[in-house]
């Protein structure tokens, strides 16, 4: 036996079932700190560091933007430098010792003041947990895969995959669900140092067990720079900028291509789109430009077409990418529903009330609940009502999603202005300031449900959409989209929040978003990013029609399956065939 073929067959023996357990452990862990940190931080800041609501809204939006900007830099890291497995180890470490800071800052009173060394100490320590999220999540899901891609037969591997998916994404929401409830609970009962204290703990059995099971992994180097890649056709189309494109005739012989591509639709002539870049990968010699093997002699000169097709998929799913950005604004008020549950009834019997930074768990239980009720329930109900097998279209799915999550903010809205209203005729009736107001606090779950359904139709269907229309070879940019829109979202969200403050407040007004909420307008705010998240339905449609149909929104006539896309819904309605 070769001495290659042992070491295949001792790459085979790795990976597998086995280590599944320390993968999606370290995920579920990670999540569980981390989020469990989220929903009561804005008390944190206020009680202990002196903000106003406003302020630490800003502190936390921020905070969560480089959360969600980091897995793009994690997974360009991973691709072009670290691995999967160095990137995970580095980013559990760092993560750890972030936590470890902020438990500091709860047991030290000397580091809980609003001067800026204090303040530093206190951002270092949410600068540390964002980079360390940003190299779990961007590679955890894909080193898994890595583990059970041993080249078996495809039916064997597609099972083993579409299962470890499964367990995956069941403990993600499962931790979610945790942090939302268990480490909320900790903190409000026990304080700020057990409650500091647990997530540090339980992310250090995250990164520890990840480690120890280091030589069970199969662990693939890191191969591709879509990074480099991209900035090679800018470069080398800027260089050829006069260069006169091919007669259509005798195109394809003078553009450089690769043999085998990775793309949808393989190609030896670039497409029209963004034509300007197609000069990237135009031959203008090719004793000059070509070496004897077929590549190209400078990659910054010559690049290939598969090239500059991956750069112009990614500049033709930019529009739809940024529709995405309003819902998550519309979906990270949580820092304003925690405050708004404070000055509420979170009794569901004499005995049991719900922590105020639980409540987001409504959403995330719509999202678990409503999946399956869609795909097992109301899809064959309208196939049944049709007399076809049928599925909405990825693109109709994500329309869906923004208009419930710009609907919720509506209803939100709502429910604050009856709020407020009887918070203020309560306070009038008693002459005191301080009267809570009685409404119920299950009022906020409608709003909490329909942004769960929301997220439900639009994120499945944005990855979807990412995985179905990038080539093969930027799957791991399309799952860092996802975050990317989240972390503009949250520095648009802090944006909107500092002007809404600002604008409000001048001339000794009261601002929207002051501390005190029964003087402020919540309800103004949820109505403002209502109009901002219906406007953004209609940006949506604008951009989805000029994108033109998905690479695989067909219709399967083997399978005698309807795709129903925004054009055909009113047929769909109407009970019309849709052929």
């Amino acid at each position: 036996m070769s001495d290659q073929e042992q070491q295949q067959q001792q790459v085979r023996r790795k990976g597998g079932l086995i280590t599944m357990p320390f993968i999606i452990a370290n995920e579920a862990f990670e999540k569980v700190s981390s989020y469990g940190l989220l929903p009561n931080m804005i008390l944190y800041l206020m009680e202990e560091y002196g903000m106003t609501l406003a302020e630490g809204t800003q502190v936390i939006f921020l905070w969560s933007a480089a959360t969600n900007f980091t897995p793009l830099v994690g997974a360009l890291v991973a691709d072009s430098y670290l691995g999967r497995f160095l990137t995970i180890a580095i980013g559990s470490i760092i993560s750890l010792l972030g936590m470890i800071l902020l438990w500091l800052t709860a047991m030290i009173p000397q580091l809980r003041a609003s001067s800026p060394p204090q303040l530093a100490f206190l951002y270092f320590s949410y600068s540390l947990m964002s980079i360390g999220a940003g190299g779990i999540r961007a590679c955890s899901p894909g080193f898994g895969a890595d583990q059970l891609d041993d080249k078996r037969d495809d039916s064997s591997n597609t099972r083993l995959l579409e299962s470890y998916f499964n367990w995956y994404y069941v403990a993600a929401s499962a931790a979610v669900l945790v942090s939302l409830t268990v480490i909320v609970y900790i903190q409000d009962e026990l304080g700020w140092k057990i409650g500091f204290a647990v997530p540090a703990a339980l992310m250090f059995l995250s990164a520890s067990m990840f480690i120890v099971a280091s030589s069970l992994y199969v662990k693939h180097e890191a191969s591709t720079n879509l990074l480099a890649s991209f900035a090679q056709v800018i470069v080398a189309s800027c260089r050829k900028w006069n260069a006169p494109f091919p007669s259509p005739s005798t195109s394809e012989q003078y553009y450089h291509h690769e043999k085998e591509a990775g793309f949808l639709v393989p190609t030896s002539v670039p497409t029209n789109k963004s034509r300007f870049l197609n000069k990237a990968c135009t031959i203008m010699s090719y004793e000059e430009e070509v070496s004897s093997d077929g590549s190209a002699v400078n990659p910054w000169r010559t690049c290939t077409v598969e090239q500059v097709e991956q750069l112009k998929s990614l500049i033709r799913i930019i529009p739809m990418w940024s529709t995405s950005i309003m819902m998550s604004v519309n979906t990270s008020q949580s820092t304003f529903l925690l405050v708004q549950a404070e000055a509420m009834d979170r009794h569901l019997t004499q005995s049991i009330e719900i922590p105020a930074g639980s409540f987001n768990m409504f959403l995330v239980i719509s999202m678990i609940v409503w999946l399956p009720i869609y795909d097992r329930a109301i899809i064959p109900l309208v196939s049944k009502i049709l007399g076809r097998p049928v599925r909405l279209g990825v693109k109709l799915r994500m329309g869906i999603g923004l208009f419930f999550c710009a609907l919720s903010m509506v209803v939100a809205g709502v429910v604050e202005h009856v709020r407020r209203d009887l918070a203020v005729d309560t306070i009038m009736l008693v002459n005191n300031s301080k009267a809570a107001a009685t409404m119920s606090a299950m009022w906020l779950i409608p709003q909490c449900v329909l942004q769960g359904v929301g997220e439900a139709f639009n994120v499945v269907g944005q990855l979807e959409f990412y995985y179905s229309e990038f080539p093969t070879s930027m799957v791991s940019l399309a799952s860092a989209l996802y975050w990317l829109g989240m972390a503009v979202a949250n520095l648009l969200d802090s944006a909107i929040v500092s002007m809404v403050d600002e604008i409000t407040s001048r001339n000794g007004g009261t601002s929207w978003v002051t501390t005190d909420i029964n003087e402020g307008h919540l309800d103004w705010y949820y109505w403002l990013l209502a109009s901002l998240g219906l406007a953004n339905v209609l940006y949506f449609a604008v951009c989805s029609v000029s994108y033109g149909p998905c690479s695989r929104e067909v219709v399967k006539t083997e399978e005698s399956e309807m795709i129903v896309d925004e054009e055909e819904i009113s047929m769909l309605l109407g009970h019309t065939h849709v052929h």
